[in-house]
């Protein structure tokens, strides 16, 4: 997908049809552009975004992380793998890191894809992790590498953020139609 849209554009769908705080979009938005991650734009130019910089703004907002550390948790939940597998020797058809999976579910998405509509995206805070919950009840977890898969990463309480597939869909919708 080559559309893009303006920050402003995105911060309010994302409010709208995800529920997310506007002035904790707009933090981490801020973060982002100086870490470079997402574009600043120019003097009288709106900064354009296109969909990867969407998924990476969700990200760092669903991940809960301090704002000091938006750009670090968008590089580390992009870069878990499916169960904690190292994926070094792997071929590379089979080399698919959390970020690649959560650009593919956005172009869907935006699309309007049925089958996304009925996803839910859980991303845990306590630990780095990526669950998607299917329909059907199974769930894909990406941990990041050496991880063991389907366990409780950490001692103590686990918190997410859980993204509805449909509200993810009608906000990239409204994003770029």
């Amino acid at each position: 997908m080559t559309q893009t849209a303006t920050l402003a554009a995105v911060i309010a769908a994302l409010e709208c049809r995800v529920g997310f705080r506007r002035g904790r979009l707009i933090s981490m938005a801020q973060r982002l552009q100086q870490a470079g991650v997402i574009p600043t734009g120019a003097p009288r130019t709106a900064p354009q975004l296109d969909l990867a910089h969407v998924v990476g703004l969700v990200v760092a907002y669903a991940a809960d992380a301090p704002l000091h550390r938006a750009a670090a948790s968008v590089s580390t939940y992009g870069a878990l793998t499916p169960g904690g597998a190292d994926l070094s020797t792997a071929p590379d058809t089979v080399k698919v890191t959390a970020a690649e999976y959560l650009n593919s579910i956005a172009a869907l998405a935006a699309e309007d894809d049925a089958g996304i509509r009925r996803l839910k995206l859980e991303f845990v805070s306590t630990w780095p992790e990526l669950a998607v919950h299917f329909e059907d009840g199974s769930t894909s977890r990406f941990q990041p590498v050496g991880a063991l898969p389907d366990h409780w990463q950490a001692s103590g309480h686990r918190q997410s953020l859980t993204i509805s597939g449909a509200a993810l869909a009608d906000a990239l919708g409204e994003i770029f139609h």
